[in-house]
């Protein structure tokens, strides 16, 4: 045997979403795809989405769903496989679904048949899990792809290793690592879609909330999120959070309004005015969990009649409910993160094919690239748009 192997014409690093996809797609052309993944098993991350049902994309999908450095690259592959074209492959493969709030779509299933699905399209593709590649070159018109089995020339390398969120499930920075050896810009990774944590001072201010959840808005700057609120023993969580997270940079203060349909200083004025004799909190309450409702009362010294409160004092209190300034001390980190914000820098590929404009034969997609959905099943639907777009070219 040589010491390289050439039998492929592409090799894909990362069998997640995105390398799946772009490997299904690639295969349909007749292209030799080897896809390489250093875990045991393909699709980890699809396996434990949705808790465990896969929350495979958003019926409402759109390019307004996306943060970027280039908030208009995602467009073209968005455009080009679109949620319905995903849902329509689904259908195809008798997979039961259902549509929960907001347009999440998840399997009635286990998110398993989402990964089998890809497997049976991608029938022809040959695969190598506990296979890990540790240094990609390029001379002339072929890249060398070594592995810790065999090496490989090939024609085309796609990176789809995703960034370093959830590191318990293999993720790292590697494909930022080979992104910088060929010379590409890396925006800053960071955690995003992840929990927020507070200093102690503001958690000893909370504590006996944890578990308190409420319906609540928070806005930071021009972007807002309406949705479950969570109090944990570290600080915040819940979907809301997680949305406003992606867009949270170090000492960002947030604005959390703890009750959005109801404007509180009017409610507690007119309480006062027909039920004066009623403690604040226990108005508070019928809005409110008790636990909570208590707990604001008290820091801002409204514990008393509702008669014996100032307007100034009700309007503290209402300040505190429905613009309560909060400024986090951190988030929970890769550990819980569920994606990674940042990524190869949008301007080095070409929005419809991503491959690197520098490094003819080199591709860039799904996480490992700066595009960042929201939550809900949106950057599943990125990696779907990128893989295929990849697949149709690479």
């Amino acid at each position: 045997m040589t010491d390289f192997e050439q039998h492929y014409d592409i090799i894909i690093i990362g069998a997640g979403a995105a390398g799946l996809m772009c490997a299904v797609e690639a295969n349909k052309r007749g292209r030799r795809v080897l896809l390489l993944d250093h875990a045991a098993k393909v699709g980890e991350k699809i396996r434990i989405s949705g808790g465990g049902r896969a929350n495979f994309t958003n019926l409402y999908a759109s390019p307004d769903n996306y943060l970027s450095n280039n908030q208009r690259f995602c467009v073209s592959a968005l455009k080009r496989y679109t949620q319905h074209d995903f849902i329509a492959l689904v259908e195809s493969h008798n997979i039961e679904y259902h549509e929960r709030e907001h347009g999440q779509l998840f399997c009635d299933g286990t998110a398993q048949q989402i990964t089998g699905m890809l497997l049976d399209e991608a029938n022809g593709v040959t695969i190598q899990t506990a296979t890990k590649a540790t240094k990609i070159t390029k001379n002339e018109d072929r890249f060398t792809v070594e592995t810790d089995r065999k090496n490989h020339k090939v024609e085309s390398v796609v990176i789809a290793t995703g960034g370093p969120s959830i590191p318990k499930m293999g993720s790292s920075g590697f494909g930022y690592t080979i992104a910088k050896q060929f010379g590409l810009n890396v925006i800053e990774p960071r955690p995003g879609l992840v929990p927020l944590t507070f200093d102690a001072d503001t958690l000893a201010k909370l504590d006996g909330l944890s578990g308190v959840s409420v319906d609540a808005s928070v806005k930071l700057r021009k972007v807002s999120f309406s949705e479950a609120l969570l109090f944990t023993h570290r600080g915040l969580s819940g979907p809301v959070i997680l949305q406003i997270s992606s867009y949270w940079r170090e000492g960002d203060t947030i604005s959390v309004n703890l009750l959005p349909e109801i404007d509180l200083f009017s409610h507690l004025k007119e309480a006062k005015d027909s039920q004066p004799k009623k403690e604040v909190r226990t108005i508070l309450a019928h809005l409110l969990p008790k636990s909570l409702a208590y707990r604001v009362v008290e820091w801002t010294g409204c514990d008393g009649r509702l008669a014996e409160t100032s307007d100034k004092s009700l309007r503290r209190l209402a300040d505190h409910i429905n613009a309560w300034q909060i400024t986090p001390n951190g988030s929970e980190g890769y550990r819980t993160a569920e994606v990674t914000v940042g990524g190869v820098d949008t301007t080095e590929l070409s929005s419809k094919t991503m491959e690197v404009r520098a490094v003819p034969g080199l591709y860039f997609i799904g996480e490992a690239v700066d595009v960042t959905g929201h939550l809900g099943g949106f950057n599943f639907q990125w990696a779907w748009a990128s893989g295929h777009a990849c697949g149709q070219f690479v």
